[in-house]
């Protein structure tokens, strides 16, 4: 294709998408797709989902409880290539399943958001802080960092002391540490720029933003518009995921003489965006 084509086709290419809350329980599922409503494009399609799972943890903090969603989160990437949707995001900042998910998702793209808002901040400063909930994350989420090739700028990791389940419940509260840890994370670590690290830390950064006085990346913000810029990417210029050596899926004959991905994809609770 030349690029005077490209140049007569829509700039605003219709693409949909799924946001993927890896739990099962749908508490989450209304306040992310307001979010995403009030930040997609008008001709994005949105569902938000999470996982037909009981029993079931309410967060991922711990590696044995993300290690008991791998399974349903492939089988969802399955569902939504399947049904031709343009683009996935993993809705934890841990990006649990991320390269699992994407081997499987034919043409989707799939986003985890610690990869995405990485991407997003290596626009925005040299070095940044990420503000997690508690110390117990650092060690896990100080390897993604590194795996997705910032380690060399991360300034520091400065913790809340708050659980997943406790940063929506008292907002001016979480505010309030948010701002705090940021202030230091800028003055005593060095940060030119703060990400949220957790996907449940939304609502927060455009205050936080204000207060501090340098940029402050929402991981739900910044994974779902590099999803549906992506998305918009593949159908506009072909960009969709390699499928040759390392990105080489499984035969689909095999998948089928297995047995795999057999009945209705995991889905507990879903929310048009």
């Amino acid at each position: 294709m030349s690029q005077s084509t490209f140049a007569t086709e829509p700039q605003d290419v219709p693409v949909s998408l799924c946001w993927l809350n890896p739990i099962g329980s749908p508490a989450f599922d209304e306040p992310i797709a307001q979010l995403l409503r009030s930040i997609k494009l008008p001709s994005t399609q949105v569902e938000v989902v999470s996982f037909d799972m009981q029993p079931s943890p309410s967060h991922l903090e711990y590696r044995c409880y993300e290690a008991m969603i791998y399974e349903r989160s492939v089988r969802v990437a399955r569902d939504c290539a399947q049904r031709g949707l343009d683009g996935l995001v993993l809705g934890c900042f841990y990006d649990p399943a991320l390269e699992d998910a994407r081997e499987i998702s034919g043409e989707m793209i799939v986003v985890g958001p610690c990869q995405a808002s990485l991407q997003v901040v290596a626009n925005l400063a040299n070095r940044f802080s990420i503000i997690v909930g508690r110390n117990k994350w650092m060690e896990q989420m100080g390897s993604r960092v590194k795996a997705c090739g910032a380690g060399d700028r991360l300034a520091s990791m400065r913790s809340l002391n708050m659980g997943v389940d406790e940063f929506q419940r008292d907002h001016a509260l979480t505010r309030s540490r948010i701002i705090e840890q940021a202030r230091r994370a800028v003055e005593e670590d060095g940060a030119e720029a703060i990400i949220l690290g957790c996907t449940i830390e939304f609502g927060f950064f455009e205050q936080v933003q204000a207060e501090i006085g340098v940029p402050v990346i929402d991981p739900v913000v910044a994974a779902f518009k590099v999803a549906e810029a992506a998305a918009g990417m593949k159908r506009r210029f072909g960009w969709s995921p390699s499928r040759v050596g390392s990105c080489e899926p499984p035969p689909e004959a095999e998948i089928k003489a297995f047995g795999l991905f057999q009945g209705p994809a995991p889905i507990g609770n879903c929310v048009k965006a």
